[in-house]
């Protein structure tokens, strides 16, 4: 079951701080083990111990898991012959701010929940700028209020906190839309418009971002 992650700044400060507390833990066993007091030493493992335990608690209470879900997803279509394939993970609203609030302005996101979204394509995709061979990508956009940048990167697999940008194969900006009605389950169409013409629109809230792509062989 995965549970709802999107915003990378909660979980790195909790990875960060977990990462701190074994440090500290660390140095404290150091200093017991040249205390030749067991006494001493048990009341200051006890002393750590509960220390970690309120902190812990503390940053799981802050930090901790969404109680929402985001199931798995994928969508399809074969245009002039090429089968293009994208998995992600589909987050819904639960009546939460999307745009601007739960994906921030001007901060990289995932496109999705929990792990990178993938896309397959077995020919060359010219994408605005940029022209993509055959192979498998990730899918990262950086969502601003007017303006919305589709990035493309050349790893895959990645946790969605593990955006490195010096693996983006490029850059190209999408065209905005507003919706009519809310959609409330995060939804990526692939959609034919004929030849070997498509457009690859992510939805979500009353928010279309699109991008017009061309097959190429």
């Amino acid at each position: 079951m995965e549970y709802d992650s999107l915003i990378p700044g909660a979980e790195g400060c909790a990875l960060k701080f977990l990462l701190f507390v074994r440090e500290v833990i660390g140095q404290v066993e150091f200093v017991m083990m040249k205390i030749k007091n067991r006494g001493l030493v048990l009341i200051g493992l006890t002393i750590v111990a509960a220390l970690v335990g309120v902190f812990a608690w503390t940053s799981y209470g802050q930090f901790g898991r969404s109680k929402y879900i985001s199931p798995q997803a994928s969508v399809a279509a074969t245009i002039a012959g090429d089968p293009i394939n994208i998995e992600y993970y589909a987050p819904s609203m639960h009546g939460r701010k999307i745009m601007g609030g739960l994906v921030p302005f001007g901060v990289v996101w995932c496109t999705g929940a929990n792990w990178a979204t993938k896309i397959t394509t077995q020919s060359g995709l010219q994408m605005g700028g940029l022209k993509l061979p055959a192979g498998s990508y990730t899918i990262w956009t950086l969502p601003n209020q007017n303006e919305w940048t589709l990035i493309i990167n050349k790893q895959t697999g990645q946790f969605h906190l593990n955006y490195d940008s010096s693996q983006d194969f490029g850059r190209t900006k999408m065209n905005l839309k507003t919706l009519a009605e809310p959609v409330e389950t995060f939804k990526i169409e692939l959609r034919s418009d004929g030849g070997n013409k498509g457009t690859l629109a992510l939805l979500w809230e009353t928010t279309e971002a699109s991008i017009p792509f061309t097959v190429v062989q």
